[in-house]
């Protein structure tokens, strides 16, 4: 019992200790804020928000390529197809006998890390070609089959042409057969003359009948198998084009540089497992990290205050200890409602100045943009300045006088005392208690007050 009350004791006294400790902490730490000074140095006015840095310039790494056909006046076209979402379509052939693919979205497989380091040629992505690795398939057996059915053409054609003319060689002896017997038949009776004649002009027209179907029919043939060849190089260019497509599923990299993810128009990085679009077919990008913007968001009422040309100073949350300036680069004309947001925003593109290869795409950042810079100015915190009922602005001192004041431009912290003050004069940051009892000063500057209103 007597050890316990021995602990108790000792926890009691320590509280008190304690206690006493921290009130006078609290006390002391109250009296130095309880003070501000004056101070004179370079005075800088700045609209400051937060932004995200990203490459001045990039190349772009692109999935497969939708190339118009060469053969297009065989029936090769290109067109956007309808349905689901944008399409393109590639088809080759004619007659109805050429194949034909409609390229969708592409999805990727495969795909680097983002922020992967690469060389020129290295591996990026791939993409899924089951669809048209099927399509190729198709395309090949349509191939084959024209090339065969063209083959028994060019055959039929000579076999029938050779036909012919064994018709016209055996007509031309029967027309020569004709002719001998109107030769021989000259001491014959009128009548008997006569019909040998008519035999001979029947077997020369026929001839000539023949002649004629025979050019015709070559022309006829000729047409066709013109057709069918142009059938099958437009055939043989979609077999190309299929191969030369499917060849580009799988992605290299376009030169060095970091990998970074496509952002679609929702904001959304394409990673393995996204779609790409035909007609927007960019799957990652290599930013030049050389040169580097940062996109910040300025309200509306702020905006009219920014211009290209001014100076910036930005800090990145990755590098706290590191300082960086910049210069804005562009001012947005049109604003925009960001996400939970009810207020007009304006994009402002900041360029930092210099390069730092520690910088990276979609890093954090805190702009200040410098819209006026005042050299020796005396200026105070905005809390230290009070305002009459006559609308005469004032500041306590701490050596009990109420001083009036002139006040100048400020910014979000500080307010520049034009005249009233002295640097390194001691004011107070709240109306003291006794505020009643300072006298007040500076009385000669209420004709200047009165003349500026």
């Amino acid at each position: 019992m007597k050890k316990t009350a021995i602990i108790t004791a000792a926890i009691v006294l320590f509280s008190i200790v304690a206690l006493l400790v921290f009130n006078k902490l609290f006390s002391k730490k109250d009296k130095i804020n309880l003070y501000a000074e004056a101070k004179k140095g370079l005075f800088e006015i700045t609209v400051a928000n937060a932004g995200a840095l990203l490459a001045e310039k990039s190349i772009d790494i692109r999935g497969p390529e939708l190339k118009q056909s060469s053969s297009e006046e065989g029936g090769g076209e290109q067109r956007g197809g309808q349905g689901g979402g944008r399409q393109g379509g590639m088809q080759g052939g004619g007659g109805g006998r050429g194949g034909s693919f409609h390229v969708e979205d592409f999805k990727i497989t495969d795909i680097v890390p983002e922020g992967t380091i690469v060389k020129k040629g290295d591996f990026i992505a791939t993409l899924d070609r089951t669809t048209y690795d099927n399509t190729l398939k198709d395309a090949i057996q349509s191939l084959a089959t024209l090339q065969s059915d063209l083959e028994m053409r060019i055959l039929d054609t000579a076999m029938s042409l050779t036909t012919l003319r064994d018709e016209i060689k055996n007509q031309r002896y029967t027309v020569e057969e004709a002719s001998i017997t109107v030769a021989q038949s000259k001491y014959e009776p009128p009548a008997t003359i006569h019909k040998a004649e008519l035999e001979l002009n029947k077997q020369e027209r026929a001839l000539e009948q023949k002649l004629q179907a025979y050019k015709l029919r070559k022309i006829q043939i000729k047409r066709g198998i013109d057709t069918q060849k142009l059938s099958l190089e437009n055939q043989e260019q979609l077999v190309g084009n299929l191969q030369n497509f499917l060849a580009q599923f799988t992605i290299m990299a376009p030169a060095d540089g970091m990998v970074i993810y496509k952002k679609d128009r929702l904001g959304t990085k394409r990673k393995a497992g996204s779609s790409v679009n035909a007609f927007d077919n960019v799957v990652a990008t290599l930013p030049d990290l050389t040169s580097m913007l940062s996109k910040v968001y300025v309200s509306e009422i702020e905006v009219v205050k920014v211009i290209p040309g001014q100076k910036v100073a930005l800090t990145v949350d990755a590098f706290p200890d590191k300082a960086y300036t910049g210069t804005v680069l562009t001012v947005a004309n049109i604003g925009e409602v960001l996400p939970n947001s009810d207020a007009k925003m304006f994009e402002v593109m900041i360029r930092v100045d210099g390069s730092d290869i520690n910088l990276r795409p979609d890093m954090t950042t805190w702009n200040k943009i410098i819209l006026k810079s005042i050299p020796e100015a005396v200026y105070i915190p905005l809390e230290c300045v009070q305002t009459g009922t006559d609308s005469v602005q004032y500041v306590y001192k701490k050596n009990k006088t109420r001083q009036i004041v002139i006040v100048g431009e400020v910014n979000e912290k500080n307010v520049i005392v034009e005249q009233g003050l002295e640097p390194g004069t001691q004011i107070y940051v709240v109306p003291p208690e006794n505020a009643a009892n300072f006298k007040l000063v500076g009385k000669n500057l209420l004709s200047a007050i009165k003349k500026s209103n």
